[in-house]
This record gives C-alpha cells, structure tokens and sequence, in this order.
C-alpha cells in the first residue's frame, strides 16, 4: 500500500491529496496521501522520524524543496543542479530525492533555439523550468528583484545565457514567459504588459486566475495553468509512488477533470 503526502507551508490549500487519491484509484491500488505541515523548522525531526516509518514519499512545496537534499541518501543529478528537489521516495532504507518539476516543465514547454524567453522569479521553481529549457534556448531573461539569485539560475542553466532584468522590463516581445513568484508578488508590474504574443506559463493555481493570467488572456495570449503544471509533476510521482506504467495522457485528462472546480 502506498503511503504519501504532501509537505510545506503553508498546505491546506493544496491539490495534491485530491489528484493522487484518484489517480490510485484509476490505477485500482491502495494507496493514502496527506497534506502535512512542515517547515524548516520542524522537517529535520519529521524526516527523521518517517525513516522509521512505512512512507513511501513525499511531494515537497515550499519552504522545503531546498533544505531536504541535505537529508537525502541519493540526489537526482537534475536535482543537485538546480539545488530543488519536490519529490522524496524510498528505495528500501534509503531516500531520494528528484525533481518531478524539472520534468513536468519540459513536457509542457515547446521552444526553439531561437525562441525569446523570460522566466519571472530565482526560487526553486523558477531554476526547475531554467533547468528544463537548458540547451533547448540559447538565451534566458530572468526578471529579478535581488541579483543575488541569478548565480543559483545560471547554475540551474550552464548552457544558457542569462540576462538578468528588472522586474518592470517589459515583457511584450516574449515566445515564452515563465512567471514563478508568490501571489500577488508582481502585479504591481502587469500594466507594463501591451502585447501577448506567445505563451505564458502561470505557475500559481491559487488564487486563480490571477491578474497576469486576466492581462495576458485579454490581450490574446495562450496560458498554461499552475494546475496543468501540478498534476504534470504529479504524474511522476504517481510513477514513481505506485511503481507501475500507465498512459499519461489519459491520466492527465482525467486528473485535470477531477480538480477543474477546485
């Protein structure tokens, strides 16, 4: 029997539980996924004491995609690279960590070479889609409110150039623009925003939509949703989770079905 949950804080808002619950039971296997409450603070006892346990793993939201590689056996390549793990799961006694984020981005991203791209934030999730576009874009713009975080993105990205802007550039000319900040942290900046002429990825789903999503929609632009990007990621930890092989494609249309109301 698998048994899971989902890790930060806060958590009581989150989806998790609701899509991996069904997608056990569309899978017809037992299986018992939490939300939990966990910090900084509290996660080194937590973690110590689930290795006595019969967890299976975790999905990790924020604060913790960060400080739980320290803690793991075995760290994901792609993991260590952008230094942000969101998926903990145990091999006999031993966990690791992976990042199912870095994943979920590059199935749902469609670039060129060529394609102009800017990625709006320096957090976990901002270097998970920088470590996705890696030598798939030749250059990134990275829309920054301290420079500090634009070492840890070029690490996330060694094979891209990146520019680091201001969080009021302007966005109008973009293929792709990637918006990862918490809510609300840059809507004093979407009235900058005159043209929509490719694809914005809103990483948020709560609230939604959120004000950028309003702008961009109105002026005729495509959005990927933060739910597309949560049940992709969860697609596989659910692999990983159930160790078994399944259709993505049917379980995504049917785990997006199940939260659409949400």
């Amino acid at each position: 029997m698998i048994k899971a949950a989902v890790l930060g804080s806060p958590i009581t808002h989150s989806l998790s539980p609701k899509i991996h619950k069904r997608a056990y039971e569309i899978l017809g296997i037992a299986g018992d996924y939490t939300a939990v409450e966990v910090n900084e603070e509290t996660f080194p006892n937590f973690y110590a004491e689930s290795s006595k346990g019969n967890w299976t793993g975790f999905s990790l939201t924020m604060p913790l995609k960060e400080i739980a590689i320290r803690y793991c056996t075995e760290v994901s390549e792609t993991a260590r690279r952008i230094n942000s793990a969101n998926t903990l799961y145990r091999l006999g006694n031993e966990w690791n960590a992976t990042s199912t984020d870095c994943l979920a981005f590059a199935n749902l991203l469609e670039v060129s070479t060529d394609s102009k791209v800017a990625i709006i934030g320096g957090g976990g999730t901002a270097r998970a889609a920088a470590g996705a576009l890696n030598t798939k874009v030749a250059e990134i713009d990275v829309l920054l409110r301290s420079p500090d975080r634009l070492v840890a993105m070029a690490e996330a990205a060694p094979d891209v150039l990146l520019t680091r802007l201001e969080m009021s550039a302007n966005l109008d000319s973009y293929d792709l623009i990637i918006q990862s900040t918490p809510a609300n942290a840059f809507d004093a900046h979407i009235q900058n925003l005159k043209s929509a002429q490719g694809v914005l990825v809103e990483c948020l789903y709560k609230p939604w939509p959120t004000a950028l999503v309003n702008r961009y929609t109105e002026l005729g632009g495509r959005v990927i949703s933060g739910r597309d990007l949560l049940v992709e990621q969860a697609l596989f930890q659910i692999e990983i989770f159930s160790a078994q092989t399944f259709d993505f494609d049917s379980m995504r249309t049917q785990l997006l079905a199940h939260i659409s109301k949400d």
